[in-house]
């Protein structure tokens, strides 16, 4: 495409240019770092304003939801407040695990960083309205399981955890059993 591409993960070494790309992006980029690029661009899991912060993805499942929506929009001081760029949305079947799930979710990413490059410069964008919500932080307290529950209840939670840094667990006689789930290949 004509273009240089940085990658880093570290916020300081984020060098001058157009475009700034933040993915699944745990901090909050300080407007002397933003100030570097012409644009900042934000690519989250949730249609903002609904679903600002942490784990979007992640807390949709949770929330039972089968289409999920990833917005694009440009970086501010607010966590996901700047104007909207692009939506797009995709489906999950109800049987996708969580590697499966964010697959979909960097297939769609990519879709729309490739588009906004192809695209730039970009329009104003259309300023977030609407009711706003936000997801907190997950924790591992967040993949307890409700031993009480049948399994296909627990589903939902059991395909969204991570096997290695949150797994599934539950308390069962003052001990705390760890459950991995993996799907098997047909």
């Amino acid at each position: 495409m004509g273009h240089d591409v940085v990658r880093t993960a570290v916020a300081a070494e984020i060098p001058e240019g157009d475009v700034a790309f933040f993915l699944s992006c745990e901090l909050l980029i300080k407007k002397p770092v933003r100030d570097r690029n012409t644009h900042n661009i934000v690519i989250h899991g949730s249609a903002v304003p609904e679903g600002k912060g942490w784990s979007p993805l992640t807390w949709s499942v949770l929330d039972g939801k089968s289409e999920i929506t990833v917005s694009l929009f440009e970086a501010e001081d607010a966590v996901d407040s700047g104007n909207v760029y692009m939506r797009q949305a995709f489906l999950l079947e109800g049987h996708e695990l969580v590697d499966e799930i964010r697959k979909k979710e960097a297939d769609v990413m990519e879709e729309m960083a490739v588009r906004f490059i192809e695209n730039y410069p970009p329009s104003e964008g259309e300023v977030q309205s609407g009711e706003e919500s936000f997801y907190s932080k997950r924790t591992a307290a967040d993949s307890e399981l409700d031993p009480q529950k049948p399994l296909i209840k627990n589903f939902d939670l059991l395909r969204a955890v991570d096997n290695e840094r949150y797994p599934a667990f539950f308390k069962h006689k003052g001990h705390t059993y760890i459950l991995k789930i993996y799907k098997k290949e047909e």
